[in-house]
């Protein structure tokens, strides 16, 4: 009977923690489960400094970008598993189709007939420290006005540039 209590008491514990999502860092967007019975951690010791390239737009623009989610996802495991901010150092390059979403609220309802989704986001990754880019070539090519895009973001002369440059200087790269 000992037994069958010690298993069901954790067996209650791990269905409660995983079903129960957390936003550490980026609380609006990405949230996270805590995973206390995960085999491979992340290293809270570590300095960490990922590049991420970001290309494809939302399905819908009414929607949020989801690659946009998933770095806010990435920023809030690593500070779940105790990273502090100051050892998370994030660059994102935008290009592509995801060049649309920095457009600024009035031009992105110009074009989709909606607010764009992605203030808000793009905020907060701002306010975690993560410094974002769109590819310059992605701007013209796609005819969007560099003053007319969210505040904050940066134009590189281009992703391919930027995502070298990040490389040689030891980034990890990703692609979303």
């Amino acid at each position: 009977m000992k037994t069958f209590f010690t298993i069901a008491f954790f067996s209650v514990m791990v269905t409660g923690y995983s079903q129960t999502m957390v936003n550490p860092i980026i609380k609006n967007y990405g949230g996270i489960y805590d995973l206390p019975y995960a085999d491979e951690k992340i290293d809270p010791t570590l300095d960490y400094k990922i590049a991420v390239e970001v290309v494809r737009a939302s399905e819908k623009p009414e929607d949020v970008n989801w690659a946009l989610n998933n770095v806010a996802r990435m920023l809030n495991l690593h500070a779940m598993a105790g990273v502090p901010k100051e050892k998370l150092h994030v660059v994102l390059a935008i290009h592509g189709g995801a060049a649309f979403t920095v457009k600024n609220n009035e031009e992105y309802k110009k074009k989709y007939g909606v607010d764009n989704p992605n203030l808000g986001i793009y905020r907060e990754l701002m306010d975690a420290g993560v410094k974002i880019v769109v590819c310059g070539q992605s701007l013209v090519a796609r005819d969007i006005d560099k003053d007319k895009m969210v505040p904050g973001i940066k134009v590189a002369s281009s992703m391919l540039t930027t995502m070298t440059t990040y490389q040689l200087k030891g980034y990890a790269m990703l692609i979303f």
